[in-house]
């Protein structure tokens, strides 16, 4: 018998490039998000309410992740980001781009809403650009604590929901346990975005993304709401920041801890083979590479032979014909 050896590279989040530019369009979330809540308050709560916010965010969010995911892995936060890099899930040379990318798309996306918004915003204002008072704006882009709430029970609603974010999202990119089925992801990570506003919204918006709060914030000082938008909230603006980066961090040293290494040794070693870097052997002679063994390896995995013919009557799949191997075959993921 003669056999091959096999490298299954594996990623997260799969994706085509390098490079994350679509993370820099002016994201569905921001826009859709903050367009509710500009909607909900310069209507005085009649075209809408704290749940259309929360759904706009959500639907936001599913289809951030539908029109990044293909290219970047549509992170679109860099809590996540940072902790796949952490996990050694993500190449850390990246985590700069992605992060300012994000913040450029937030960023953009809050211009967006205001231009759309403009009259409304400056008619709710009385033509002046506030951060805090009874015709306050500034908490339509960026967030801000309720009235009762202090730094510390702030910092700590941010860890729990961002905790709570990364925990789910790690279970649904988990193939050892329940994976989200394919072409549904978007849809799920939306309804992680939807629970987690529904359930910790109150205190102070649910940033739960650096980028998110961070983006608008810096929109909104350089559209004229000053620097209020820094120091508003006894200097509340490190909070959104700061939190969720240890929050994300949280939540997958819990995943780790009290699910992941509980993966049975033979869910380990099945997945290995699947997804995983390893090497075992195949019987060259009796392999046909078709459309039917491929897909047993994954539907989205490619397959480049290399270096030596197959042997007569082993290509009968035409695409195969020119195909090569010796004593190794090279799985790649795209």
């Amino acid at each position: 018998m003669r056999s091959g050896r096999c490298e299954i590279g594996t990623d997260l989040f799969p994706s085509a490039w390098d490079s994350p530019p679509e993370d820099a369009i002016a994201g569905p979330e921001t826009i859709f998000g903050c367009g509710a809540v500009a909607q909900v308050t310069t209507s005085y709560d009649t075209k809408g309410q704290f749940l259309s916010i929360n759904l706009a965010f959500a639907i936001g969010i599913t289809f951030g992740v539908h029109i990044a995911h293909g290219i970047s892995g549509a992170h679109l936060n860099p809590a996540v980001s940072l902790a796949f890099c952490l996990l050694g899930r993500f190449q850390w040379s990246k985590l700069p781009f992605y992060v300012l990318s994000q913040i450029i798309g937030a960023y953009l996306g809050a211009a967006t809403v205001f231009a759309q918004y403009y009259d409304a915003i400056m008619s709710y204002g009385g033509g002046n650009l506030t951060v805090t008072g009874p015709t306050a704006t500034a908490y339509i882009f960026a967030t801000y604590p309720a009235a009762y709430l202090t730094t510390a029970n702030g910092f700590v609603d941010q860890v729990v929901g961002t905790a709570a974010l990364l925990l789910c999202l790690m279970a649904l990119v988990d193939t050892r346990n329940s994976p989200a089925p394919k072409g549904l992801e978007p849809a799920l990570v939306g309804m992680i975005v939807l629970v987690i506003g529904i359930a910790m919204g109150s205190n102070c918006g649910y940033a739960i993304n650096p980028a998110r709060d961070l983006g608008p914030r810096l929109f909104t000082y350089t559209a004229g709401w000053g620097l209020d938008v820094f120091t508003a909230g006894n200097y509340w603006c490190w909070v959104p920041l700061v939190a969720p980066l240890v929050g994300a961090i949280l939540g997958c040293i819990i995943y780790l801890l009290f699910i992941e290494i509980h993966h049975s040794r033979e869910e380990d070693e099945k997945q290995t083979n699947e997804r995983g870097k390893t090497e075992y052997d195949i019987d060259l002679d009796e392999w046909k590479p078709n459309k039917r063994n491929l897909t047993t390896l994954t539907a989205s995995d490619k397959v480049h032979i290399i270096n030596n013919s197959f042997q007569e009557g082993q290509s009968e799949n035409s695409d195969w014909k020119n195909s090569s191997c010796n004593e190794e075959c090279i799985v790649n993921r795209f």
